[in-house]
């Protein structure tokens, strides 16, 4: 069964990065790209959803759209991030080989952090995120995508801040994301507290 860890606490250093991924870390070339919503956004994880779903079959515990590109009118980077629930994400050989011959590439591989999977997509630029059961980042995911798509101002927000770190230099896309922390927890935050405003 995945093992239980803790939230990550700080941002990844390189050492991280390198142990996490199963490659070299791709280091950015420019700044990170952060562009408008594009209405094309759904339509992208659906066709993914569906050749998971047909790989997978009954495997598939729970798929979802998550991330910026699953909220309406929110900016983001051209990535379909897609949230994957398996039996247990550890037993590779129940899942990746199935999905590596449809195409996906497995690129990180945490087995200190929840067992995290990540695969990128054959042909559409996804970032496919494989957990068990259980998992504390699944609630997580859902409740911030959800937040956003229910509360403006959180969205605009977000969106700020997004684009105000995208202006910045960073050498792994990772650093992005580790600056987004505050913000992002400030938001998961309000919505546990079931806070209507904001």
């Amino acid at each position: 069964m995945a093992d239980r860890a803790e939230p990550r606490h700080g941002p990844m250093t390189e050492e991280d990065l390198r142990a996490a991924w199963v490659m070299e870390p791709p280091k950015l070339a420019g700044k990170v790209q952060v562009v408008d919503y594009d209405p094309a956004w759904p339509g992208l994880f659906q066709r993914e959803a569906e050749r998971i779903r047909a790989v997978l079959g009954e495997r598939v515990v729970q798929l979802e759209h998550v991330g910026s590109t699953s909220v309406p009118g929110l900016a983001a980077k051209p990535i379909i991030d897609i949230m994957l629930i398996v039996p247990d994400s550890s037993e590779e050989p129940a899942y990746v080989p199935d999905l590596e011959a449809a195409g996906y590439v497995l690129v990180i591989r945490e087995a200190d952090w929840y067992q995290h999977r990540c695969f990128k997509g054959p042909d559409t630029n996804v970032n496919l995120h494989v957990y068990s059961p259980g998992c504390p980042e699944i609630e997580r995911y859902l409740i911030f995508r959800d937040r956003l798509r229910g509360h403006p101002d959180d969205r605009a927000h977000y969106q700020q801040v997004k684009r105000e770190l995208a202006e910045r230099n960073w050498t792994y896309v990772q650093e992005y994301a580790d600056a987004k922390t505050e913000v992002v927890e400030s938001i998961i935050a309000r919505a546990r507290e079931g806070d209507a405003g904001g």
